[in-house]
């Protein structure tokens, strides 16, 4: 087993929900560690996959959102200041991958399941070879304790059930 490294300029950890029933609301953990050990690349079924997201570190464009987020209503991130995810098993889904795993949020643990994409390999300009992967899971926040909400007058709720988690990376062999 080879580890690989992930390249956080070229990478990133995302989420959207729905707002008010009517559009998205889009943001990201700026901070994540990840260890990929794999014999190829090329065939997830082979790799040993985690991530650490630091809760703290969320981004949605919006300071009271973020701090709203980062607080008793949802994360409580005095208790709670990471997301990490653990893979438990990789299998080939035609020419993609489904990466099922424990993820952990506020202390309750779920096994969910990535739609991964292979996305390609190359080389880049200082030789080395770089391989691109794009994975994608619906939650429901709900069933990790995160309840917190707000009725509309219009009716429907303020912030939606289903969370997409998005993860894009591009990795290389570890120094």
């Amino acid at each position: 087993m080879a580890k690989w490294t992930v390249d956080q300029s070229h990478s990133a950890v995302g989420f959207e929900v729905k707002h008010m029933m009517v559009s998205k609301v889009k943001g990201q953990f700026d901070s994540y560690t990840a260890e990929v050990e794999a014999a190829d690349l090329t065939d997830l079924t082979t790799a040993s996959i985690a991530f650490k997201f630091d809760v703290s570190s969320i981004n949605t464009r919006s300071e009271d959102r973020d701090n709203h987020l980062k607080s008793a209503d949802f994360f409580e991130v005095e208790n709670y200041p990471a997301i990490d995810f653990k893979s438990t098993s990789i299998t080939k889904d035609g020419d993609d991958f489904k990466v099922t795993g424990d993820l952990t949020i506020k202390g309750v643990t779920k096994s969910v399941t990535f739609d991964v994409e292979f996305g390609g390999k190359g080389t880049n300009p200082w030789g080395v070879e770089v391989y691109g992967f794009e994975a994608e899971a619906k939650i429901n926040r709900e069933e990790f304790g995160l309840t917190w909400n707000a009725a509309l007058e219009t009716g429907g709720v303020l912030v939606g059930k289903d969370i997409k988690i998005k993860v894009e990376l591009e990795v290389n062999p570890a120094a």
